[in-house]
């Protein structure tokens, strides 16, 4: 009676989560679980970590693809009818498969689920709890508001419709997944803390990113309002609202990685196209989080690491 839920987790030189995250798929209270690690070509002791895992769950190690690109090929290796993943610095709580799978088998419109979740530091410590945001389609696909985070899981047949995630996407593959899942059906926001996310100096929220990456809003908000069919009207006709807010967010992806020309050169263009962002609270929030968010956070590192040595 119970679907087979196939969980990928794609990892890269994270030895020091690794384990955290797959022990947290093995304990889950529900029943069956398929679990495939692929490791994108790690040069730390990733494969001795999870050698010893043999038989427990399915691993392979491959030539560097790419996050889009190895969750691909680990769902294409599953078998599961309700699949998922987790990146390998996070964490699932127990209940989290449970919870998804009793939604989505009480309602067939309903493609996704996703839940609340917990912000966690290196230690493991909890920075804050995050109530994830009620599903909204427009909210998504105009304002770039992606609300499902970590823990989410969604049904095998949107993902063979959609054909999975975009290799050249990096920075935010999962946002332009998302808004081509969103097409099919439903999202459904899931009312538990179901997962715990996990942020560290070395984790990509926060690392300098090259002009590429930063700009990958702007990209991502082209392709899909060029190239999908299926838009509907109300959504097609904010086109401009929607690039305006990708220049928002490329702007502040610029100002984290301290290239402060052009993340006002993308302020100035967000408000050529739609002045009346420059009223937006979230245009405010958005740069205030891009110019004091890193050294807050390596702050809260320094005073944890000298804690942690004067213990």
């Amino acid at each position: 009676m119970n679907p087979l839920v196939s969980i990928v987790i794609p990892t890269y030189n994270c030895s020091d989560y690794l384990v955290a995250a797959i022990d947290s798929v093995l304990a889950q209270t529900y029943s069956p679980i398929e679990l495939i690690v692929l490791d994108d070509g790690s040069t730390d002791n990733t494969v001795e970590i999870l050698s010893k895992y043999n038989g427990r769950l399915i691993w392979e190690s491959h030539v560097n693809m790419g996050q889009a690109n190895s969750l691909n090929k680990g769902w294409q290796m599953s078998k599961g009818g309700i699949l998922s993943y987790l990146s390998s610095d996070d964490v699932l709580l127990p209940s989290a498969a449970e919870h998804a799978v009793q939604y989505l088998n009480q309602d067939s419109a309903v493609i996704m689920t996703y839940c609340d979740y917990k912000l966690i530091d290196a230690d493991s410590n909890t920075i804050r709890s995050v109530k994830a945001r009620d599903y909204s389609y427009h909210d998504m696909a105009v304002k770039l508001i992606c609300q499902p985070g970590p823990g989410v899981f969604f049904r095998r047949s949107a993902f063979e419709i959609t054909g999975g995630w975009d290799g050249q996407f990096r920075q935010m593959p999962d946002l332009e997944f998302w808004l081509r899942l969103g097409l099919l059906g439903e999202f459904k926001r899931l009312p538990f803390v179901d997962a715990l996310y996990r942020v560290h100096e070395l984790s990509q929220s926060f690392a300098k990113l090259d002009q590429v990456r930063a700009e990958e809003p702007l990209a991502i908000v082209n392709k899909f309002y060029k190239t999908e069919k299926k838009i509907p009207g109300y959504i097609s006709r904010d086109f401009n609202y929607a690039l305006s807010n990708a220049y928002i967010l490329s702007s502040r992806l610029h100002l984290r990685s301290n290239r402060l020309k052009k993340g006002v050169s993308m302020l100035y263009k967000s408000l050529q196209i739609y002045p009346k962002n420059i009223f937006s609270i979230k245009t405010v929030r958005l740069l205030i989080n891009a110019v004091f968010s890193r050294p807050l956070y390596k702050l809260v590192w320094k005073i944890r690491n000298l804690q942690s040595k004067h213990k």
